[in-house]
């Protein structure tokens, strides 16, 4: 659900696009055919809906088509108050406006990120049963200084699963980054259900490694981000709450860790960037860049992989090249380390992941 905007900026020969069509379209139509079932479910036509989110009928039919992010929260929140359900039709019962609201209020002035998030996960079970949320600190198969926030479905509804474990895990993320003012960076997801057809927007609505068909739903992030202070007090909340779908809808912006700082380099100069370099660009001392990484839960090494990593899921899902040239892309010097760096990080083969992905 959530995704990554940029402004689009119309030709001198064409009309500037509608307001709700700037930037990327990447966010998947499914998810607004989810949010069309549970209006029709509650007989609520979809003519008005469709037209304010300015969604043509031909573009809701049709299966690989996507909107913008702009366009996702009018037709969430038009939904949602036309339903009085925050919840889409996934519980079973309603949410009424505002309860999100509440899970906001209710986990602010917490000594730290991580109260904050346990208070968000308990309070959670306040709403329905058919979902929780739950932050696993420890286990076998989590990476040493990393947790999870895993999600336990007990009874979503099947034909919007996909769509609740999407959004409830944005929705804690989007809170937690806002409340710190920073970015998160996570180190994977994972999801109990099949790969989707549109599983490219993968790589935009949680920009790490993704697996599918896993035993649970959750997403891994490094455990020193729960030792983070809030930096948001009541007037914040309040503002804040007053347009709280961005923080759901899109990536939170602001990127105040180093980790970010990082990513962004990484991101513009690819794998080729040495540490030094990147120290030099962040004008510390690459001593200093490795403490700096280490005091947020991560390592120049491990950020590397996890952008080539990115770099691979992409070019698996949008190229048919072979292995040897994703590999190359993507930085390494030989297929059969880029095929086991790939096997660990998301579970299976490139090969696998590929044919799985196929139309």
């Amino acid at each position: 659900m959530l995704t990554a905007t940029a402004t689009a900026t119309a030709t001198a020969t064409q009309p500037p696009l509608p307001k709700l069509h700037m930037g990327q379209s990447v966010t998947p139509m499914a998810y607004v055919r989810a949010m069309g079932l549970a209006l029709t479910q509650a007989g609520i036509g979809l003519e008005t809906w469709l037209e304010k989110s300015q969604i043509t009928p031909h573009a809701f039919a049709t299966v690989d088509a996507t909107i913008t992010a702009a366009q996702m929260e009018v037709a969430s929140e038009w939904a949602m108050r036309a339903l009085d359900d925050e919840a889409l039709g996934w519980f079973e019962r309603p949410l009424p406006w505002g309860s999100y609201g509440m899970l906001a209020r209710a986990s602010m002035g917490a000594a730290n990120l991580g109260v904050a998030m346990r208070r968000w996960c308990r309070h959670h079970g306040l709403l329905t049963r058919a979902a929780s949320l739950q932050v696993m600190d420890g286990g076998d198969d989590l990476d040493p200084g990393t947790v999870a926030i895993c999600l336990h479905d007990k009874g979503v509804n099947p034909a919007l699963q996909e769509f609740c474990h999407v959004t409830l895990l944005r929705n804690l993320l989007g809170f937690a980054s806002w409340a710190v003012d920073s970015r998160l960076s996570l180190h994977s997801a994972s999801f109990a259900f099949a790969e989707p057809a549109h599983a490219s927007a993968y790589a935009v609505l949680f920009p790490c490694g993704v697996r599918f068909n896993a035993p649970h739903t959750r997403m891994v992030l490094a455990r020193a981000y729960l030792q983070l202070p809030l930096r948001r007090d009541e007037a914040a909340t309040n503002a804040m709450l007053q347009r709280a779908l961005p923080l759901t809808v899109r990536h939170y912006r602001r990127d105040r860790l180093l980790v970010q700082q990082v990513q962004q380099l990484l991101h513009n100069h690819g794998r080729a960037l040495t540490a030094q370099a990147a120290a030099d660009q962040l004008n510390m001392a690459t001593r200093s860049l490795f403490r700096q990484l280490r005091d947020e839960g991560a390592t120049w090494q491990q950020l590397k992989t996890q952008h080539a990593m990115t770099l691979a899921q992409q070019a698996l899902l949008s190229h048919d090249w072979p292995i040897k040239q994703v590999a190359r892309h993507c930085g390494f010097d030989n297929e059969k380390s880029f095929i086991r760096a790939f096997k660990q990080h998301t579970g299976q083969a490139p090969h696998a992941f590929r044919s799985r992905t196929a139309p």
